[in-house]
């Protein structure tokens, strides 16, 4: 499969059940940690549970708008599809993202004897019970999990933009304040 058929699958069949509650952070960099859930491709009725976080950071040297740096996104294992041309690949379909340093970190991959509903069930009650309103819970197919992963974190960019312009002018206003 080429990385146009994942790219089409992975919007087609991504579904964000929940989404981090608080937007990310303007100044600082923001931990987004994740639970995606996929039908197995191996086992009929098993669900495949990967847990990360993709950690949003500003970049430490000062890039052109929509040239975000995407690390620990494996396209380049499977697609042999570098950072850079994922970038490109983003921006040719509309998706832009703030030029920002986005790092996926895994911290597990497990395969749980239960269906995707069972287990979209229980990770949801856990999250809730848990009162975790940072953790988003996403589903999607299995083999495009990376895409499925960016969509969520598209999202949050999304909505968290309108708080940074905000965030940004009153900045720039305390500081206009200050040195004047």
């Amino acid at each position: 499969m080429d990385v146009q058929e994942l790219w089409d699958r992975a919007r087609r069949q991504t579904e964000i059940v929940r989404m981090r509650l608080p937007d990310l952070a303007t100044f600082e960099s923001t931990t987004v940690p994740y639970v995606f859930l996929a039908e197995s491709s191996l086992n009929q009725g098993d669900t495949v549970v990967r847990q990360g976080q993709v950690v949003i950071q500003r970049p430490s040297i000062v890039l052109p708008s929509f040239s975000p740096q995407f690390e620990g996104f494996p396209f380049d294992e499977t697609l042999h599809l570098s950072p850079e041309a994922l970038s490109t690949f983003l921006l040719m379909r509309g998706i832009h993202f703030p030029s920002l340093r986005y790092r996926h970190e895994v911290s597990s991959l497990d395969v749980q004897e239960r269906s995707l509903q069972q287990a979209i069930t229980q990770f949801a009650d856990r999250l809730q019970r848990a009162e975790d309103v940072h953790t988003g819970l996403v589903v999607g197919p299995e083999d495009a999990w990376q895409f499925s992963v960016l969509l969520l974190t598209a999202a949050l960019v999304v909505r968290s933009a309108d708080g940074d312009v905000r965030r940004l002018l009153d900045e720039w206003r305390r500081r206009q304040q200050g040195g004047a």
